[in-house]
């Protein structure tokens, strides 16, 4: 099977519901914002996050856009991927004025490894201001050797779908694209419906 967008999300979705990965953020995430609904209004962080839109459509927050640049602050990325072992990623996250807005983790789990690649399962949260945005996807990852040098690293990016969120983004849907600039950076294009 050809891994492209549609398959990608497919995939996740598959994955998501068969082995609950997304279950337990998801239980967490209502848990977590039960009671608590943003209001998107000033003070709630959406302002200084770089979002496009706001009000809602039939008591759901209107579509809108955040773009963020995020700054690696941790990993434990090995030089060999092995299917099965997790390794996870965490971000300083900043808008487009260079605030701090919150941070970026993802837990990431090879299922295959070849020479061209791993193919990963992968859970994210994004921790913002005015609330939590959870999301998963499978995706083709370049291996670290080509991806993780200092020097002219490989630009890449990958997909995930939303699953859902807490308080501004309570029952958020939509995709986040992740584009990874060098080994430090990256640039968040969060669509929410």
């Amino acid at each position: 099977m050809t891994i492209n967008r549609r398959n990608a999300l497919r995939l996740t979705s598959l994955a998501a519901a068969g082995a609950g990965i997304t279950g337990g953020l998801a239980g967490a995430a209502r848990a977590a914002g039960s009671g608590a609904k943003g209001s998107g209004t000033e003070g709630s962080g959406t302002e200084g996050s770089g979002a496009k839109g706001s009000g809602t459509e039939g008591g759901r927050p209107a579509a809108r856009q955040l773009v963020l640049t995020g700054k690696r602050t941790a990993a434990d990325i090995p030089d060999v991927l092995v299917p099965g072992t997790s390794y996870f990623v965490h971000y300083e996250l900043r808008d487009a004025d260079g605030n701090p807005v919150g941070t970026e983790s993802a837990q990431c789990t090879p299922v295959t490894v070849g020479p061209d690649g791993a193919f990963v399962l992968a859970s994210l949260v994004l921790l913002l201001a005015d609330g939590m945005i959870t999301a998963s996807t499978v995706f083709q990852r370049p291996l670290p050797a080509l991806t993780e040098v200092l020097v002219a690293p490989r630009r890449w990016s990958h997909l995930f779908a939303v699953t859902g969120g807490t308080a501004a983004y309570e029952a958020a849907t939509g995709s986040v694209t992740i584009e990874h600039l060098s080994r430090e950076d990256d640039v968040l294009t969060v669509d929410l419906d």
